[in-house]
């Protein structure tokens, strides 16, 4: 008997089922949003965690009326079988009870011998034992096959009549519990008059217990039957496969996401789609954040209609594509939060040459200086490359690191200052959290340096991710962020790009736009204290197309997807973190004795520790004003003393084309000395201080020259150049030369007629010795 006793108890398999299981996401109302099938061809969804009501009345009713009464076996069904069978010379009952009946589908394949009936009486009363009646249901409703490759009754309700079980109807419960025993009934292009009776005939059990009413009766008979098992909903594919690379294969995710949401926006992006692909444009991806709840509200990875030609089955959210522009504004708040800039602090706009790197503008056009709001404003090119060069491209390196940029797996030397203008890679995903996580900075400001998880926090909640949650980083002060997201919804564009007013919204959005070199990158993220919307447009690989802007191509589609979202709001300015300080109205520092014009404004409290005016200095001047003096030389009675905006040479140069009213220097008067200013009355606009130039030889063999390029404060003075002391030429107003030095070490001197020499060392390469 103990041998017995151990046998019985050991006979029942630890596991009952093994079998894989589909991939399925749920949107946050429990529809289903996308689904791939189980790794053995069955659509297989995971198991039920609760039977609907109606399913398990009709169950019941059909297959098994005593299950909550009996062990396992039903000794009373078992002889009403046999005595069946025996009268109709042929099996047309099995007497099987749901337990039996779960053994049997875990048995896979097993004979229906008597024997075999036996041995599952035996499991089925063990199983009893182990299991509760409610978990042996969910087993069975599992794990039942409903014809084809559709298996238990969360995919068979979804295949059949696409919608969840909580939501069956009488008839569909009916069927649904009818079918498990005659599943090749229901078959497309079949009348199936044989399952409809045998579903109406279940309705009138029902209908007699007491289940339903007359009015429900008959409204169920008159239901059809489906035509057959549809195919399933797959509105969020690519974030289906996003969860099943995470952890989620195999598994139910009850996520975020807004299923009507992402069917308009799978909808809006097929209809861009359609324009963009007549210019060679086959990819785009829109991914939509909830900034409060931290929560995905649509992913859509890439366009639906794009098809496998064109790389359809790329997730461009999670892809790592140049950035262009997009981490202009976090280098700004960077800059602003450590006070090395104010919002309105002149960065120097000129060309600008570097050994192996020439930013250069887009539309090529220079200002000579320009405030950094502006520059964000404009993304402008050389401006952003001049503030990295302040604020340090290992730091910022580091700091995109901390906000959640998770692609920068280079060392900073790698990026290099070209960093800022998409020289690194990041993903959507990334660029949307990171402007997400600075948008929830500003909604939660308080007198306190503020942090927050910025990395990981606007997955979708699930139970099968295990991310890092509530990861204290560095953030940005709520100041730093309220001054860039006023910078991106301040937008300028070139004039000949007017077309990018029609973009704006009625509704208050901070937005960036973003091109990657050989323009391969349109991006778009625009924020506002409740959402952000991220936009990738451009080709999966890699093809570049003219045209493929982020203010043409990725801009409209992200504000067409900002209006299929709710009405918006705009940010509080963070009052705890700003302080009101006298500012120079013309170069944006804090303003200094020499200021000749100031304003009262707003600054982060950080800003105060940033230096006064570099470039208001008081000038001596002659009672005509157009002569600079000094005492020396000058009665002192007459001398008329005023401050002057002085811009460095290069930056006057190109600064005075745009700003008629900007000044030059007065000249000295003749026979007076320069004692009260220092300045700098030439520069070098090309090449840098100890550039390494290389000059190319053409195809006939001949040699290139270079073009070298100057500025000086007096722009009609004529200038005397020298090469490595030999005369070699003068320039009048427009100081360009072009030369062909040997390679080696150079020096090239100029002179001005007044005596002001300006020297700059440069090295020219030898074929050889560049490589």
């Amino acid at each position: 008997m103990l041998i017995a006793g151990i046998g019985y108890y050991y006979m029942l398999p630890k596991e009952l089922f093994n079998d894989p299981f589909a991939t399925v996401v749920n949107d946050f109302r429990g529809e289903l949003l996308s689904a791939r099938i189980a790794d053995d061809g069955q659509w297989r969804f995971p198991e039920v965690e609760a039977l609907p009501e109606k399913y398990e009345v009709a169950l019941l009713m059909f297959e098994d009326q005593h299950f909550y009464r009996h062990p396992g076996v039903n000794p009373l069904a078992i002889g009403r079988a046999l005595w069946q069978n025996l009268t109709a010379s042929e099996t047309v009952s099995g007497g099987s009870t749901i337990s039996m009946q779960v053994i049997r589908l875990s048995r896979k394949g097993k004979s229906r011998s008597v024997k075999e009936k036996l041995v599952e009486m035996a499991l089925a009363t063990r199983l009893e034992l182990r299991y509760s009646k409610s978990s042996i249901l969910k087993l069975y409703a599992s794990h039942a096959p409903f014809g084809g490759n559709t298996v238990g009754l969360n995919a068979a309700a979804w295949r059949y009549f696409q919608r969840p079980p909580k939501n069956l109807s009488w008839a569909e419960a009916a069927l649904l519990a009818i079918l498990p025993n005659q599943p090749s009934l229901l078959f497309p292009g079949k009348r199936n008059e044989k399952l409809l009776d045998k579903r109406n005939r279940l309705l009138q059990r029902l209908y007699n217990a007491g289940a339903m009413d007359e009015i429900s009766f008959e409204l169920a008979k008159a239901e059809p039957l489906p035509d057959g098992p549809a195919r399933l909903p797959q509105k969020a594919d690519h974030f289906l496969s996003y969860l099943a690379q995470s952890g989620a294969k195999g598994k139910v995710t009850n996520s975020s996401v807004d299923g009507f949401l992402q069917d308009r926006v799978n909808s809006v992006l097929n209809a861009h789609h359609a324009l963009l692909k007549t210019d060679g444009i086959h990819n785009a991806a829109v991914l939509v954040l909830d900034v409060k709840s931290n929560q995905v509200m649509a992913y859509a990875g890439n366009v639906p209609e794009s098809g496998s030609e064109h790389a359809g089955a790329v997730d461009v959210i999670q892809a790592p594509r140049s950035t262009g522009s997009l981490l202009k504004p976090l280098l700004y708040a960077s800059l602003l939060d450590e006070g090395l800039i104010l919002p309105k602090t002149l960065i120097p706009d000129v060309p600008t040459f570097y050994t192996d790197f020439a930013p250069k503008n887009f539309t090529r056009k220079y200002d000579g200086v320009v405030h950094a709001d502006m520059a964000i404003s404009r993304s402008l090119n050389v401006p952003a490359v001049n503030m990295l060069k302040m604020y340090g491209y290992p730091k910022f390196h580091q700091k995109l690191r901390d906000l959640g940029m998770t692609t920068l797996n280079n060392p900073p030397g790698f990026y290099g200052l070209s960093m800022i203008l998409g020289g690194s890679e990041g993903t959507l995903w990334d660029m949307a959290n990171i402007y997400a996580g600075m948008s929830r900075t500003l909604n939660n400001h308080s007198s306190r340096r503020f942090t927050t998880d910025y990395q990981g926090y606007a997955f979708a909640s699930f139970e099968s991710k295990d991310f890092e949650a509530n990861r204290e980083v560095p953030s940005l002060n709520a100041s730093s962020v309220w001054f860039a997201f006023k910078a991106m919804l301040e937008v300028y564009r070139p004039a000949e790009d007017a077309s990018w007013k029609l973009y704006s919204s009625a509704r208050k959005v901070a937005w960036k736009t973003g091109t990657s070199f050989g323009y391969r990158d349109g991006w778009a993220i625009g924020v506002t204290p409740e959402y952000v919307v991220g936009v990738w447009v451009g080709n999966a690989d890699g093809e570049g197309r003219p045209g493929l802007t982020g203010i043409k191509a990725a801009a409209p589609l992200m504000f067409d997807v900002f209006d299929l979202l709710p009405e918006t709001t705009w940010f509080k300015p963070p009052k705890s973190e700003l302080v009101t300080a006298i500012v120079d109205r013309e170069t944006g520092f804090l303003s200094s004795p020499y200021s000749a014009k100031v304003d009262t404004v707003e600054i982060p409290k950080v800003g105060l520790r940033t230096t006064t005016s570099p470039y208001h200095q008081r000038v001596h001047l002659d009672k005509t004003e157009r002569f600079r003096v000094n005492a020396g030389c000058y009665p002192l009675k007459d001398i008329v003393t005023k401050n002057w905006l002085v811009l460095p040479p290069k930056e006057a140069e190109y600064y005075k084309k745009k700003n008629p009213m900007y000044l030059d220097l007065p000249p000295l008067m003749p026979g007076c000395e320069d004692t009260s200013l220092s300045l700098m009355v030439m520069d070098m606009i090309y090449p840098q201080e100890n550039a390494a130039l290389y000059i190319p030889i053409a195809q006939d063999g001949v040699r290139s020259e270079l073009v070298f390029e100057a500025t000086h404060r007096e722009s009609d003075i004529e200038l005397f150049w020298h090469l490595d002391d030999v005369y070699i030429g003068s320039t009048l107003s427009k100081h360009e030369i072009s030369l062909k030095p040997s390679p080696g070490d150079h020096i090239i001197t100029i002179i001005d007629p007044e005596g002001n020499q300006f020297k700059r060392k440069f090295r020219v390469l030898s074929k050889e010795s560049e490589e």
